[in-house]
């Protein structure tokens, strides 16, 4: 009996979910970034969300390596 959790097509759709994951939290960082003027220092949120969407991209690699 094999473990879904180790099929190929399950750890492609684990990778694809941490990229969507990621590519949301760029997005919130880029919306709200852009709403404050330039002159103006970014929220720490920006940078929150910035540092989400690199540690999902990263982990998003892992599981590419690991297949």
């Amino acid at each position: 009996m094999t473990d879904d959790a180790d099929t190929p097509q399950t750890t492609s759709r684990l990778r694809q979910i941490l990229l969507d994951l990621a590519r949301r939290e760029h997005d919130i960082a880029v919306s709200e970034a852009a709403a404050v003027p330039y002159w103006a220092p970014l929220p720490s949120s920006v940078m929150g969300h910035r540092a989400a969407a690199a540690v999902l991209r990263s982990e998003a690699d892992r599981f590419l390596e690991a297949s």
